[in-house]
């Protein structure tokens, strides 16, 4: 496929229900309940099935430890590598009644910061990162240190969830001495059962769309997806347009762009603009077909009109998407048996699914074509 896809359609004239009848599965357990919410006030069904789940401190007193150290006998650099690491520490911190302490320490050393997330979180602690991996890699933060050079600094590391990415070790090689600091790792899912179901949905066409915020995340789920033999149904969904994946950021795209996935990318790597993404995306005019009832679109387990959810069976879904693939253009009895549930061959099924389709959507959004077949009736563009 292609290279990753950015939101570029302009701004959407509203924030209203455009996710109406949208089904998106978030596969993050970090800030999962932030990510449906607001994704559930645009108007979507929203899904949490955490591809892995968090483990916090792991070891404590070790952690603590490391802390006290850092107060007393200080560092030359402090490298934060995640938000949620960093709230994390101090939390730790504070409980033990060193918070103080610990902000005072980190106001007299060099902060890196491992990207947006991570510098938000020192500034809302108070504190300014002298510099920034806008790439939110480690190994931008290993090659900026060691093209100044490192020899004999101290240098404290909070890992994120994955543990050490090498960056010590590259550091300790030139001459550096690091130590890390573990606040949290990656774990199995809470709910493997949730989990794989979820994968099943996705490959059957239930969701629009599949949300990832972290590398680690996107990478266990692909490899529930592949353990279930069902990648080559997910790469076609999204291939054929049936199924956005979306990643926060460029980092997260990693693992899904060596699957074989084009994912949707924000504009900058923050959850609020990957909703945002999602709502372009969705929502577009681009996206519908323009017919004499309104706007229709067509999602996976149902369809709107101008943004209103329309009452169809999975007969009326499977014509409807029939229809909409080439609007306007004429399909016959026997095309629409071949996309119906079931495997009848009598064309009065057909005219019977359509009958039925036509009081759920309206008269005016699917024409008969005598002799011929049936058509959306489509508008004109003004």
């Amino acid at each position: 496929m292609g290279g990753d896809r950015h939101d570029g359609h302009g701004p959407v004239t509203t924030l209203g229900p455009v996710l109406a009848g949208t089904r998106v599965l978030v596969t993050a357990q970090r800030r999962a309940s932030d990510l449906a919410l607001a994704l559930e006030r645009r108007g979507a069904e929203v899904s949490v099935a955490a591809a892995l789940g968090v483990e916090s401190h792991i070891d404590e007193q070790t952690l603590l430890d490391r802390t006290r150290h850092l107060i007393a006998e200080g560092a030359d650099i402090v490298v934060v590598t995640t938000g949620i690491g960093l709230r994390g520490w101090l939390d730790t911190a504070e409980a033990a009644g060193l918070g103080g302490d610990l902000i005072d320490a980190l106001r007299s050393v060099r902060l890196v910061a491992r990207g947006p997330k991570a510098r938000g979180a020192l500034q809302a602690a108070g504190l300014v990162p002298d510099w920034v991996a806008e790439s939110e890699t480690s190994a931008e933060i290993a090659d900026f240190l060691l093209a100044e050079g490192v020899d004999g600094l101290s240098i404290a590391v909070q890992h994120h969830g994955a543990g050490d990415d090498g960056l010590e070790t590259r550091l300790a090689a030139a001459g550096a001495r690091p130590y890390g600091l573990v606040v949290y790792r990656w774990g199995p899912p809470p709910d493997r059962a949730v989990l794989e179901r979820s994968v099943r949905d996705t490959a059957d066409g239930s969701f629009d769309a599949v949300v990832f915020t972290s590398a680690p995340g996107a990478a266990a789920w692909l490899h529930v997806v592949q353990a279930a033999g069902v990648l080559d149904e997910v790469l076609r969904l999204a291939k054929d347009d049936r199924l956005v994946v979306a990643a926060v950021g460029p980092v997260t795209a990693e693992p899904l762009r060596t699957a074989g996935f084009d994912p949707l990318l924000p504009e900058r790597a923050r959850l609020g603009a990957l909703v945002r993404s999602l709502v372009i995306l969705l929502g577009d005019a681009s996206t519908s077909v323009r017919t004499a009832g309104g706007d229709l679109r067509v999602r996976a387990t149902t369809a709107t009109l101008d943004h209103v959810p329309l009452p169809v069976s999975p007969s009326g879904l499977a014509v409807l998407r029939l229809l909409a693939t080439e609007p306007g253009t004429v399909r016959t009895r026997e095309e629409l048996l071949l996309v119906l549930p079931g495997e009848s061959t009598d064309p009065h099924s057909a005219e019977v699914a359509v009958a039925r389709l036509r009081d759920a959507v309206g008269r005016a959004v699917v024409q008969t074509v005598v002799k011929r077949g049936y058509r959306l009736a489509v508008r004109e563009a003004p």
